[in-house]
């Protein structure tokens, strides 16, 4: 077989990339609801608590449909996963705006209990779309570059998910501010046409056998992982005979050793019940509960908290227009941060690892760390909604780290053959997060929430600031508190793997 000049088939990994991070920009938009959730919940007459079960229900789509999705992307062929969610992106946005559209008859002192539950399905559908386009470009990605590029091309896909909420705020706010029907309209075709157009251009390009090697965990039992032997599979030596014509698929002329075979033996993947026996994995699973928890509880929640700050500042000058500008403001910052962080981190971590050698897992601990001085300042100096950016910040920067970082330590740690399916078990996590650290802040704001603002604003908020919400952030910051030692101890354990390791060699 003629090789094909590399300059003709560089290309190829490019526009898969490019694919990718168009649909994942098109699936973070869960992470939008603060910009429109106060202004469905005045428009509906719900409750704060009722508010946040509707935020969740979107993360309960996003992260209990990952480990179907999972499975679904390391069996399936894309394009029946990106059509799936087409359809549950624009029937789920479509039905929230409906709903929103109709509001409820004067007679109604709030939302039906029907209407409610319909809410929370769409709400759902919206999640499981999401993830469901966002977990096929991870796939595709991981699969088509080599280890020494996975942590970039890793971070600024999963850095395009975090984006996807500045987008379309940015176009909340400025396009149509306050106008949220508009919003929703934009989220419905927003999201749905990007994974459109995955299912007829990403496609999966193949690992020649010496990256897909440098991309295995060298491991062994479920809690050392020392490597043990194992007999070489067939298609192992099979594999070995992979032409030039795959790595020069890259334009990248792959120069290094190539692995010895019976080395190659001694590696093999994580998966299953293996997966599930693994110390290092739920050390992981609830690092990101927690940290994620604590994200999803601000993200949902930050419209109100602006919302709450801007009513304390002017109680008797309530102007919907000028909140939901503040509230944008807050998912943009937000989101834009996350972006950013998602990209540096991968790209720092790339380069410890290939300057001095540290395992990515060291980094691990600047995510809780962020995360706990977001709400540390949030709960002791923001009296303002013109300060409330710092928190966001440093929030954002939070939340991006731990998606990126913890997507790249999945493949370094349990391999590539299952890593969709091993990722969507990890992202499961949040739903216990989620639910530990939201529903309390909901509830805690109603608690406060007894005083009707004097405008046709029916519902009701909270006029004590910070107060209406200080109480809860005591349970984030410990949470945050418990994750620095999870991690701090994910990389000791990394640290003495690798010495271990280092002897056997």
């Amino acid at each position: 077989m003629a090789v094909r000049p590399a300059s003709r088939l560089a290309p190829r990994p490019i526009i898969t990339l490019l694919a990718s991070l168009l649909v994942a920009l098109a699936s973070g938009t869960n992470y939008v609801f603060s910009a429109y959730g106060p202004q469905l919940a005045s428009r509906l007459h719900i409750s704060h608590t009722q508010l946040n079960a509707i935020a969740l229900a979107g993360n309960v789509g996003v992260y209990s449909s990952s480990p179907v999705w999972g499975s679904s992307a390391d069996k399936l062929p894309p394009k029946l996963n990106f059509s799936l969610g087409f359809c549950f992106l624009l029937a789920g946005y479509s039905g929230i705006r409906i709903i929103y559209d109709n509001g409820i008859s004067a007679s109604e002192s709030s939302v039906s209990t029907s209407v409610f539950l319909l809410l929370v399905f769409f709400a759902y559908m919206t999640g499981v779309g999401s993830t469901g386009g966002f977990t096929m470009a991870m796939n595709v990605t991981a699969k088509s570059f080599p280890d020494s590029l996975r942590g970039s091309v890793l971070g600024l896909v999963v850095s395009g998910f975090g984006l996807s909420a500045f987008i379309f705020s940015f176009i909340a706010q400025h396009a149509f501010p306050g106008q949220t029907s508009y919003l929703l309209l934009t989220l419905a075709l927003g999201t749905a046409l990007p994974l459109l157009i995955g299912v007829f251009v990403i496609q999966p390009i193949p690992l020649s056998v010496t990256s897909a090697h440098e991309s295995v965990a060298k491991v062994g039992d479920v809690d050392s992982r020392t490597p043990l032997l194992s007999p070489i599979p067939q298609n192992a030596v099979a594999e070995s005979s992979v032409t030039s014509e795959s790595r020069s698929s890259w334009g990248i002329n792959q120069v290094g050793k190539k692995p010895p075979l019976e080395k190659i033996a001694l590696l093999q993947h994580f998966h299953g019940r293996k997966l599930f026996a693994s110390v290092d994995f739920w050390i992981l699973f609830c690092n990101f509960a927690l940290v994620s928890g604590v994200g999803l509880m601000y993200v949902n929640n930050v419209g109100s908290i602006a919302q709450v700050l801007y009513i304390h500042e002017h109680p008797s000058n309530y102007n919907k227009i000028e909140i939901s500008k503040w509230q944008a403001t807050q998912v943009s910052t937000i989101s834009l941060v996350s972006f950013s962080g998602r990209i540096l981190i991968g790209l720092l971590s790339d380069f410890a690892k290939a300057r001095w050698n540290i395992p990515r897992s060291y980094l691990l601990v600047l995510v809780p760390i962020s995360a706990l001085a977001s709400q540390i300042i949030l709960a002791s100096h923001i009296n303002v909604v013109s300060e409330l950016w710092k928190s966001s910040v440093l929030l954002g920067l939070g939340f991006g780290m731990l998606v990126s970082l913890s997507t790249t330590i999945v493949t370094e740690w349990f391999g590539l053959a299952h890593f969709s399916q091993t990722l969507g078990f990890l992202t499961v996590s949040p739903l216990i997060g989620g639910n530990v650290f939201s529903i309390p802040f909901g509830r805690n704001l109603d608690r406060h929430s007894n005083a009707e603002i004097p405008t046709s604003v029916s519902l009701n908020v909270c006029l004590d600031g910070r107060l209406c919400y200080v109480d809860t952030l005591y349970l984030s910051i410990a949470g945050c508190v418990v994750a620095v030692f999870l991690s701090s101890w994910a990389a000791w354990r990394d640290r003495i793997r690798r010495a271990e390791w280092q002897l056997l060699e």
